[in-house]
């Protein structure tokens, strides 16, 4: 896989690719969108918190696949307000820190989710041979 980072297109604001090639051959996992639930149903209070227990969901689902976060292609993620944006993308980062090859990434502000105290929303695209 290869990122793709045209020099006719602005630059990334942030560490993540405009795209990403998936060639010929390899798996998918799609996860549903992952809330800031634990597996106990508790919910940390922050966006970073919730964005964090997000991610550690996403990464248990690409595990039961033999994938993480090295393979993902893809990150669509949802806030409730700017505000939650720098928590979010704290964690995003912290999540792909080791990663060499980043993922195309989305970030859209939403209205709500089905319960007032959800902040965060994310879910990934991966690929492996």
């Amino acid at each position: 896989m290869r990122e793709i980072n045209p020099t006719s297109v602005r630059p990334p604001f942030a560490r993540y690719a405009h795209g990403v090639e998936v060639p010929p051959g390899h798996r998918l996992v799609m996860t549903s969108g992952q809330l800031g639930l634990k597996s106990d149903d508790s919910l940390p209070e922050t966006a970073l918190d919730q964005a964090r227990v997000c991610f550690a969901n996403c990464a248990a689902i690409l595990a039961e696949g033999g994938m993480g976060p090295g393979d993902v292609v893809r990150i669509n993620a949802f806030v409730t307000d700017r505000s939650h944006m720098a928590g979010y993308m704290q964690a995003r980062d912290e999540w792909l820190a080791d990663v060499a090859r980043l993922p195309a990434s989305t970030l859209v502000i939403v209205s709500g989710f089905t319960r007032p105290e959800f902040l965060v929303e994310v879910e990934v695209t991966a690929a492996c041979p």
